[in-house]
């Protein structure tokens, strides 16, 4: 077993080999590993025993992935959800990062690539809980960042804007933490989902303004017109210092 990536993952998935051929590689890892096969299982699974992560194929029986992601995402905001699908196009990888996936693997994948991006998830849930239960002193204390109305506590993991909390997911709160420790500077996408993700995802991109999109829904009073997290032109993103 290997106590970094150690987790509770739930697998939703109708092809019993590929269902079956996931679950015993994360088993061999030390993970605990739950199955269902249906939308509604799914959701029954976790209103019972919340996992760490879920890995939920779109095409279900009963209720598709992308509803059940949508109503996933709606109890519990910081679920980790990982979609899988066997379908190639951009608007499908788009509409599932929408409903509130935090990652898109398309099939068909390789096996040794989703264990590696469910390693790096569970190590990054761990830190996350590990950071949030610990004493902090005063030399680790991380104050908040204002920008304007909004305020980013790292400690807590708490956003607020005019005083009012917003819920945001493990990696929309990581990407708007990382622009805000960096102010003015702009970086490309790439750069973000190396910092954020943890992994290289060449081809990826689109995952990266799909959550710059979702982030400019909540904390944005014109997600059209956004002062705090910007695009720059040719580059990518970057957080203002002092939105206007």
């Amino acid at each position: 077993m290997t106590d970094a990536t150690n987790g509770h993952v739930l697998i939703v998935e109708d092809d019993e080999d590929l269902r079956n051929l996931v679950a015993n590689r994360l088993i061999e890892d030390g993970l605990r590993v739950d199955v269902a096969v249906t939308g509604p299982e799914a959701l029954e699974e976790v209103a019972s025993d919340v996992p760490d992560l879920v890995l939920l194929d779109v095409m279900l029986p009963g209720l598709d992935g992308i509803e059940v992601c949508r109503r996933l995402r709606a109890e519990h905001p910081l679920l980790y959800i990982m979609m899988l699908t066997a379908r190639a196009e951009e608007l499908d990888r788009v509409v599932g990062l929408e409903v509130g996936a935090d990652d898109y693997v398309t099939k068909p994948f390789s096996l040794q690539e989703v264990v590696a991006r469910v390693r790096a998830a569970l190590r990054r849930i761990r830190r996350i809980r590990e950071h949030m239960a610990a004493a902090p002193t005063d030399l680790e204390l991380e104050a908040p960042i204002q920008i304007d109305r909004l305020i980013v506590d790292p400690m807590r993991r708490q956003v607020s804007l005019d005083g009012e909390d917003v819920h945001l997911t493990v990696r929309e709160f990581d990407l708007l933490l990382f622009l805000a420790r960096n102010p003015e500077r702009p970086f490309t996408r790439m750069q973000l989902l190396d910092n954020i993700w943890g992994i290289k995802y060449e081809g990826y991109d689109r995952t990266i303004d799909s959550h710059i999109q979702r982030l400019r829904a909540k904390i944005e009073a014109d997600p059209a017109e956004p002062h705090y997290v910007r695009t720059v032109w040719g580059v990518g993103y970057k957080m203002a210092a002092d939105a206007e």
